[in-house]
C-alpha cells in the first residue's frame, strides 16, 4: 500500500490540498455518466454487475466465484465479462478460453474462467464485450466482473462490494480518498456485500449482506499436491501477495493458522518473476489463488495457495434468485432452472 492509500484509510479526514482535485473527478465522472446512459445499450438477457464503488480489493473475485455455481445450479447459463486489467490479449474483446497465459488474459479473468467453467470476454468496453459473449455462446445471463462505473452497460441488479476492514475509507472522492463515486451510491444498488464482520455502513442500506471467506485446503502452485488446512500451524513461511488488500491475507495465515509470516507485499495485479521467490532458506512459500495462477516457474517447490470459499447467508441467496426469477418473466424468457 503506498503513502496515499495509507492517508486514505487513516483515522483522518481527506487532505485538504486534493479536494479541488476530487471535486474535478465527480465532475468529469457524472458528465461522462450522463452521456453513457443516454447512449445505454440493453443486452437480450438479465445482466448482474458485481461491482464496488472503491479502489483497491473488495472480494469481487471470491464473490463471483460463488455466484456463478450458485446459477448454474439452478439451470442458467451465465457468462462473465471483465476489463482484463493489465491483460495483454492480441485484440479486444478477447476470449480467456484462447489465452495461452495469464499475462494474456489478466489475473482475474483468467482465474474466474479457471474456477466458474463458463465463457470469460474481456475488454474495456464492455458493452462490445458483452455482444461478443453473447454472439459467441449460449449465455442467457451476464455477470460483469467489475463495471458498475460503465453505465453504457444496461444492468438488472447491481451487487456493490465492501472491504469490512477498509471499510470507505475516508469517505472522500479519489484522489483525495479511494472513492470512485460518492458513498450516497451504495443506497441505489440493489444489494450491499460487506466482506467479513465488523463494519456498519455509515448510513441506512436496504439490503446488506454479510460475506464470509472460509479457506478450503492448501494446493500446490505447481502440481496436484495438496495439504491440509493445518498443515503449517505454528511454522514459519513465506507469504506472497499481489492483491488489493495484501494485509488481509497475512493476517489470515497469522490469525487462524498461527504461521510466523515473513510478508511480501506486491502490488495489485503484480507480473512475477524468478527473482520474487530467491530466498535464502527452505521455508514454504504461501499466496492466494489468485498469485498463484501467474506462477510459471516450475522450480518452485514448496510454493502453496490458499483456496478460500465464500458464503453468504441462505436468505441473501433466496432474495437474489427470486428477482432474477422476476426479472426474466418480465423481460419474456424462459427460465431454466
Amino acid at each position: 500500500m503506498n503513502w496515499l492509500e495509507r492517508r486514505w484509510y487513516a483515522d483522518r479526514p481527506a487532505p485538504c490540498y486534493l479536494k479541488p482535485l476530487a471535486a474535478l473527478y465527480r465532475f468529469l465522472s457524472q458528465r461522462k455518466q450522463r452521456k453513457d446512459l443516454k447512449q445505454q445499450w440493453c443486452a437480450p438477457v438479465p445482466v448482474i454487475i458485481v461491482g464496488n464503488i472503491s479502489v483497491g480489493g473488495t472480494g469481487k473475485t471470491p464473490f463471483t466465484t460463488y455466484l456463478i455455481p450458485l446459477l448454474i445450479s439452478q439451470g442458467y447459463k451465465p457468462g462473465i465479462i471483465s476489463r482484463g486489467y493489465k491483460s495483454q490479449a492480441p485484440h479486444y474483446p478477447f476470449d480467456v478460453s484462447k489465452a495461452e497465459s495469464p499475462i494474456e488474459a489478466g489475473d482475474e479473468p483468467y482465474l474466474l474462467y479457471k474456477r466458474c467453467h463458463c465463457p470469460v470476454i474481456i475488454g474495456s468496453d464492455r458493452v462490445f464485450a458483452a455482444q461478443y459473449l453473447l454472439s459467441h455462446y449460449d449465455c442467457d445471463l451476464i455477470i460483469s466482473d467489475d463495471g458498475l462505473q460503465h453505465y453504457r452497460l444496461g444492468r438488472d441488479i447491481e451487487i456493490s462490494l465492501i472491504d469490512a476492514r477498509r471499510g470507505l475509507g475516508n469517505g472522500a472522492i479519489m484522489p483525495a480518498g479511494p472513492l470512485r463515486e460518492g458513498p450516497d451510491r451504495l443506497a441505489q444498488v440493489d444489494y450491499v456485500v460487506v466482506n467479513g464482520d465488523g463494519y456498519n455502513l455509515p448510513f441506512p442500506v436496504e439490503e446488506v449482506a454479510v460475506m464470509q471467506l472460509v479457506p478450503s485446503v492448501f494446493k500446490s502452485c505447481t502440481g496436484p499436491e495438496t495439504k491440509s488446512l493445518n498443515a503449517f500451524n505454528n511454522t514459519s513461511a513465506h507469504a506472497v501477495a499481489g492483491i488489493g488488500n495484501p494485509q488481509r491475507f497475512f493476517d489470515l495465515l497469522k490469525m487462524q493458522f498461527s504461521i510466523k509470516v515473513i510478508e511480501h507485499a506486491k502490488p495489485d495485479h503484480y507480473h512475477y518473476s524468478e527473482e520474487d521467490f530467491r530466498f535464502d532458506d527452505n521455508l514454504p512459500v504461501l499466496m492466494t489463488e489468485k498469485d498463484a495462477v501467474k506462477i510459471t516457474e516450475p522450480a518452485l517447490k514448496n510454493a502453496w495457495y490458499l483456496e478460500v470459499e465464500a458464503q453468504l447467508p441462505e436468505d441473501f441467496e433466496r432474495q437474489l434468485l427470486a428477482k432474477l426469477a422476476d426479472i426474466y418473466k418480465q423481460k419474456g424468457m424462459k427460465q431454466n432452472g
